[in-house]
């Protein structure tokens, strides 16, 4: 049993750190014991009873919120949760492409829906690390560019190191970016640290990156980072988007679009 050595403060410590954590998605330890003023053990321990009563994640150094993070679902449950703002999402972005443009074109469901628009582009090269993205053009339109790597069976995907070989040869106009979650003091995130590797370094090989995602991934927070706003040129997402992020992403050079 866990001795506490003051237990009549302890619960409302742990109510405070639950709500530090979730506030602001994840929070490190030394930031929590300056805060509460208490030893880092005693917050060590605090977080592993709320890692038993599933409200937090130990991480190294820290813990991760469990009440507004998402869970990856299966790739085909994804591609019909929210599908007419994908949609219009999808159709938005397809307006930024330009004639002879290349572009990549991530694993999410939204940036699957913009490969299905791409079919009649024989002007375009595709560079993707999505199978079903590739199997939409695969018989017509785009140029396509397999990025090759380990493939993850949930996202169907191409990730992991392997496919740094194409992407470091590489350059293109666009890259249409899908993400888990996203929130103003996180950035972007995803379920899996490979993912997050192949979303980071294409993201450094492209001109612009756009962000597609609908409102529903809004101050969610997923366990791998994939990158800062500022590594973002513009979101677009639909007019369910909370009104902080747009007076807040343009100070970080985020051009925002609700459709």
């Amino acid at each position: 049993m866990i001795r506490e050595a003051c237990p009549t403060l302890a619960p409302q410590r742990r109510e405070h750190i639950r709500l530090l954590v979730r506030e602001s998605g994840i929070a490190r330890v030394e930031d929590l014991r300056r805060e509460l003023k208490v030893s880092v053990a005693t917050i060590r321990r605090d977080l592993e009873v709320l890692e038993d009563e599933g409200k937090v994640r130990r991480v190294h150094g820290g813990a991760v919120s469990m009440e507004n993070r998402l869970e990856e679902s299966v790739f085909d449950d994804k591609t019909s949760q929210f599908s007419k703002q994908k949609r219009s999402i999808a159709e938005k972005a397809y307006n930024l492409i330009g004639p002879d443009d290349s572009v990549f074109l991530d694993g999410g469901s939204t940036t699957l829906c913009l490969a299905r628009l791409l079919k009649d582009r024989n002007d375009l090269t595709v560079v993707t690390n999505s199978l079903r993205a590739a199997g939409e053009l695969s018989d017509s339109g785009p140029r396509v560019i397999l990025t090759g790597g380990e493939l993850r069976k949930i996202s169907q995907t191409m990730v992991g190191p392997l496919t740094s070989a194409v992407l470091n040869q590489v350059r293109v106009d666009k890259a249409f970016m899908g993400t888990m979650g996203f929130c103003l003091k996180n950035g972007l995130t995803t379920t899996d640290p490979n993912e997050a590797f192949v979303k980071s370094l294409i993201m450094e090989q492209a001109s612009q990156v756009v962000l597609l995602a609908d409102s529903s991934k809004a101050e969610k927070v997923s366990f791998a980072r994939v990158s800062d706003w500022q590594k973002i040129d513009v979101l677009l997402s639909d007019h369910k988007l909370p009104s902080t992020f747009i007076k807040t992403l343009p100070k970080h050079g985020v051009k925002v679009h609700v459709v």
